[in-house]
């Protein structure tokens, strides 16, 4: 999105970009290299860690902020749709945006469900575009959906596009449908490989586990905000990051 109107202590939105450039600057207030680089191997050299780019980092304790990547739909128009607020990715961070417009989840039926659900708190205008065939739905599903005036529909594999400050559909019976917004329901990946090669453990998505002090099961390894099995939000991300700052700092305090 654009804007986060859900980050606290803006109360006008600020863009992601933004905030990356001032959580830079207030990091370099303190004693802090910021290096620019994709870690692509991380692995235990006596008592510290090793992060190997296109160098190399020696630290006793990391902490791993990666993240997810959401599973987009197949367009061409995807950048542009996010750009201008017809595709969004986090109901929790924005739905209070989207109230009483049209609305649309698109993703595999059962996976979509839990979304449009929420979605309908927001809105009575919200359509599930089944990636597969609806026939597979459990019927128990369909009548919840229908109880709570969700409608399901088959759109046609590639067919989203951006439709003016909208967006548009393509469905299987020949139909097109117009949309204020769409919600993808298609999964993600979540990054955590490194910390897994390495021997920390996750969940059956791929979350790595950690405890009330973001700690995972690897003495100095932290993990914090998505890549945790937790609401992925702004804020959420800072809270685990000020747990896992402070019990790094008395772990460290102990290896010297």
């Amino acid at each position: 999105m654009p804007v986060s109107h859900n980050c606290p202590g803006f109360p006008d939105g600020i863009s992601g970009v933004d905030l990356l450039e001032r959580l830079r600057q207030q990091a370099l207030t303190g004693t802090v290299d910021l290096i620019d680089g994709t870690v692509t191997a991380l692995r235990h050299d006596g008592p510290d860690f090793v992060a190997t780019a296109s160098f190399a980092v020696r630290a006793r304790a990391v902490l791993f902020a990666t993240g997810i990547v959401d599973t987009l739909p197949n367009t061409p128009d995807a950048a542009s749709m996010i750009a201008i607020g017809s595709m969004r990715l986090c109901p929790v961070c924005d739905a209070y945006e989207v109230i009483d417009k049209r609305v649309a989840v698109i993703g595999p039926a059962d996976q979509a469900t839990k979304k449009a659900l929420f979605m309908q708190t927001y809105s009575s205008d919200v359509t599930i575009l089944a990636t597969d065939a609806i026939s597979g739905l459990a019927p128990a599903t369909g009548e919840l959906l229908k109880a709570a005036g969700v409608r399901v529909e088959e759109c046609l594999p590639d067919s989203v596009r951006a439709a003016g400050p909208g967006a548009r559909v393509s469905l299987r019976d020949g139909r097109s449908l117009s949309f204020d917004t769409i919600y993808p329901a298609m999964g993600c990946t979540i990054r955590s490989k490194l910390a897994i090669d390495l021997g920390a453990e996750c969940d059956g998505a791929g979350n790595l586990v950690v405890d009330s002090h973001q700690r995972t099961g690897i003495a100095g390894l932290y993990a914090a905000g998505d890549v945790v099995d937790e609401i992925n939000q702004i804020a959420v991300a800072f809270g685990h990051a000020a747990i896992a700052a402070t019990d790094m700092h008395n772990y460290l305090a102990t290896t010297d």
